[in-house]
């Protein structure tokens, strides 16, 4: 049997219709929307998105319509690094020209990923690492972690609001960072690899590591490791 895929249409994902109804982005509001194989989406779907990324919400227009939905949701994209899925895989030979791998890749937009905060890179799972146990509780760790990181969150803002919400008033109020972390910022900046809304993302994310090492200041350890989910090396 041969292999199918269907790709959400931007009604599906978005909203819309006649009558209006909501789409995926509000039915995942305050949680998390899953999107596999990010570039296949068609590119008018793709950067339709980048309104409820940043505002976190949605409007949608029709002749006989206006309608505004909530639409802030923590979205996770997977992607694989060319069409083959192989490139920089130590084990697997990629078969792709440099050429398809820039046209696949330029399917997602800067606009588009200067609005995603982290990128992560996961290598192929070993079978070992497949079968192992969690003897240690190394999850129920990080959950521990992360519901104290929310708890912090709720106190600084008093309400269910998280630091990825933060307007720039409140970023300067609580993301300060020492002398050492501001130059190594300026040289990200001054260098173009960092935009200002880079910038912005940047220190929400330093503010969220910091919350969960239980640390009330951004540290230039937090710092650097939030530039090192953002800054990729292609």
């Amino acid at each position: 049997m041969g292999r199918h895929r269907r790709i959400a249409s931007e009604v599906a994902l978005i909203g819309g219709g006649n009558p209006p109804r909501p789409g995926e982005i509000t039915l995942a509001h305050r949680g998390v929307l899953f999107l596999d194989e990010f570039p296949e989406f068609h590119r008018d779907v793709l950067e339709s998105l980048r309104q409820p990324i940043e505002e976190g919400k949605i409007t949608i227009l029709r002749s006989k319509h206006f309608l505004s939905l909530p639409a802030r949701f923590t979205l996770v994209a997977a992607s694989n690094p060319c069409p083959c899925g192989n490139f920089g895989d130590p084990e697997k030979k990629c078969n792709c020209t440099n050429s398809q791998i820039q046209k696949y890749r330029r399917k997602l937009s800067g606009p588009l990923m200067d609005r995603i905060d982290l990128f992560i890179t996961v290598p192929q799972l070993k079978y070992e690492k497949l079968v192992a146990q969690d003897e240690e509780g190394y999850s129920s760790k990080i959950r521990e972690m992360v519901e104290k990181a929310r708890e912090i969150q709720q106190e600084r803002f008093s309400s269910p609001k998280t630091n990825s919400e933060m307007e720039i008033p409140e970023i300067k109020k609580y993301c300060q960072i020492d002398l050492a972390s501001q130059d190594l910022l300026r040289k990200y900046v001054d260098s173009g690899k960092l935009s200002a809304r880079g910038y912005h993302r940047v220190l929400k994310v330093s503010r969220t590591i910091a919350d969960l090492d239980s640390s009330g200041k951004i540290s230039f350890k937090h710092l650097s490791e939030a530039l090192t989910y953002r800054i990729r090396e292609d």
